[in-house]
């Protein structure tokens, strides 16, 4: 019977030593199960989604660059417990920064099939009455305009 070897990747490692390292369980016949922090640090918090934008996106000018906020639905079609087909539609809130803005800003209208990725943010602010508001919304750093 095979044995099971973990090995978690650190910085300390260099690629030399994971070479040799895999040579030594290949030829000792263990099963490797490679944990690489690497390749896991960039799969925190990232969104992926693809949908039908709101609204035109709103584009202000700011001191640190162009920010673009906009919406995008994406939809669920599913039966339910009647038979019934049921469309149900999600929305997400969605800003773009500097070159991101831009291209939001030149391509995408209302109603434009847009695929995007970035990161889910949590934020509050006060409203005009002074009640405090929270906000999340996906920061995308990728926009790809879609055709359906």
């Amino acid at each position: 019977m095979k044995q099971q070897v973990q090995f978690q990747y650190s910085k300390a490692l260099d690629f030399i030593n994971l070479s040799n390292f895999l040579n030594l369980c290949f030829e000792k016949e263990y099963i490797l199960i490679i944990i690489n922090i690497k390749i896991l640090h960039t799969m925190k918090n990232r969104v992926q989604l693809i949908g039908h934008v709101g609204q035109e996106p709103e584009v202000k000018n700011l001191e640190s660059g162009k920010v673009a906020n906009f919406t995008i639905a994406t939809n669920e079609n599913y039966t339910n417990a009647k038979g019934e087909k049921v469309e149900q539609a999600e929305w997400h809130r969605i800003s773009a920064w500097g070159k991101t803005a831009e291209i939001a800003e030149k391509l995408i209208t209302k109603g434009s099939y847009v695929a995007l990725e970035g990161k889910l943010t949590h934020r509050s602010y006060d409203d005009k009455d002074g009640n405090k508001r929270f906000i999340t919304e996906v920061v995308a750093n990728e926009l790809l305009l879609l055709s359906k």
